[in-house]
Parts: structure tokens; sequence; C-alpha cells
């Protein structure tokens, strides 16, 4: 297991899977494992994924200053992880929560960035979040499914702030509630820091006009990939935050969820490979 050192002296880790050019790929959670992504549903024959795994996650080290979990005080650990696998410059996915961790470093650092993919990303760091009400919406489209009854109305009281997560209504978050990814949500306690995750978001993280300014000057293509039946972000806040680059382009993937690799692995790894190659343009109208 791969391993370099932070500006603050804390251990970080990094896994590498598959083969092909490097893609730097920032785990969601916020403050999830990088082992929840796997090898994103096949990418990793196409890409060289380099895993990382934030700090007090995985298997890289707690730091000794707590504060540092903030998410903008992530982004110099991503700038370290460049300088130590020599790259130039690099091509960064980066799923849900990790997408704001990835746009603070692409306003910062633009010229290390060749392209950018982000995967169901609700655009925290725009100041565009999204609402209960985009995810009671999107949890309606999945009525006719029979474990809908059951778990709305735990769904609807948890984000009203009535009640704690159930993993009642973790079927909402999967666009297949299936054994796969029962198993995937089922792993999600083990792999989370909580006390991190508590600080990813917390005061002074984000300033989104400061990184809309910036984000609007970007150079490197942009991919910003929604799940037709996610709620955070549901397609529409998806083309909102691809509006403020200036060379986006917004997928959505039939029938995905949040965690777009498990629903259709197939899809989902013909259309980011298509991105990555600059061949996306010639890829079917399917959105």
């Amino acid at each position: 297991m791969p391993t370099f050192t932070a500006t603050d002296g804390t251990e970080l880790a990094y896994h590498v899977r598959g083969e092909g050019e490097p893609l730097v790929v920032l785990p969601g959670g916020p403050m999830r494992a990088s082992t929840y992504l796997g090898d994103l549903g096949g990418l990793g024959a196409h890409r060289r994924l380099i895993l990382l795994d934030l700090r007090g996650t995985g298997d890289s080290a707690v730091p000794a200053d707590r504060t540092s979990y903030r998410c903008d005080r992530l982004v110099d650990d991503v700038e370290v992880l460049r300088a130590h696998m020599g790259l130039e410059h690099m091509d960064v996915l980066a799923h849900s929560a990790g997408g704001s961790l990835a746009m603070l470093y692409a306003a910062r650092f633009p010229e290390r960035v060749a392209r950018l993919t982000l995967i169901t990303a609700t655009p925290w760091a725009l100041g565009m979040p999204a609402t209960a009400e985009h995810r009671l919406a999107a949890a309606r489209l999945r009525k006719g499914e029979p474990w809908f009854e059951g778990a709305y109305p735990a769904f609807e009281a948890w984000l009203a702030g009535e009640g704690d997560f159930d993993p009642v209504f973790e079927p909402f978050f999967y666009g297949r509630w299936d054994g796969v990814a029962e198993e995937h949500s089922a792993l999600a306690d083990e792999q989370c820091n909580d006390e991190a995750a508590d600080l990813y978001f917390s005061e002074g993280a984000f300033d989104p006009p400061a990184t809309r300014a910036a984000l609007a000057d970007l150079p490197a293509p942009v991919l910003v990939l929604a799940g037709e039946l996610d709620g955070g972000p549901r397609p529409h806040l998806a083309r909102r935050a691809a509006d403020v680059f200036r060379n986006a382009e917004l997928g959505v993937q039939p029938g995905a969820g949040h965690y777009p690799w498990l629903d259709d692995p197939e899809w989902f790894v013909r259309r980011v490979t298509a991105f990555l190659d600059g061949s996306s343009g010639s890829l079917p109208s399917a959105e």
C-alpha cells in the first residue's frame, strides 16, 4: 500500500487499481474510505485508478489537528499527492461530497487539472445544496417498488429533522436495490469517519462566489454526471453546476441513483471513458 506525507506530517495512503493513464479519484461520504468505490464498475480496465484515502479514513492516519478535516483544508493533500505521483497535471474523478473537494482543488490549482469528472456530486462548494424537496421528489419516482411504502415515511421524517438516519430508506440511494446494493450499503458504517464527516462542511469550508468565479475560467473539460433517480443532486441541479464551468458537459445516467457504477457498470464506464478520452461527442444522445 503506497503512502505519502502531507504538509502537516500526516501519513496518507492511496490504492492503485487497474492499468493505463492515471486517474486520481477522490471519495465522498463525506470522509468515507475509498474502498467503497471498488474499481468503479470496471473503469480500472481503462485507467489506472489512484484512490485516495482522505486523512482519518481507510488506511490513512488520523491527523493531530482534527480541524484539518474541513474540506478546503484537504486541498493541500490532493496537491501533495499530485507532486508525489510526479504528475505535471492530472485527470481527476470525484464522487459525491468529494466533488466539492475536487472543485476547490480545481479553483486553486487550475493548471494542474487536465480533465475533471464529477460523479453525482452535490455542488456544496458552489453554494448549491440539494434540498429536502429535491430528495423527496427523487424518492417519489420509486413509488412502484415493493419497499417504497415502508421506506418513504421514515425518509420524509429524517429529512424534516424528526428522526435519525434509518437503513430502511437506503434503497433511495441506489438505482437498483438488489444484493449488490445491499452489501455495498451494509459496509458504510465501518468505512466512514463520523467525526471527520461532521467537520468536512464546517464553517469557513466554502466561499461559493469566489469558487464560482474561479471555475468559470477553468480551461479543463468537465463532465458533470447525475443519476436519473438520485436526489442529491437531481439532474436539474447538476445542470446548474455544469453551467458554472466554461467547458462542461452534463451526463444523466438512466435508472441510476447515487452510485451509478453499481446500477449499470457498462453504461457508466462507457460514458466516463468517452469523456476522459475526448470522444464523448461521438456518443449517441441518451440524456
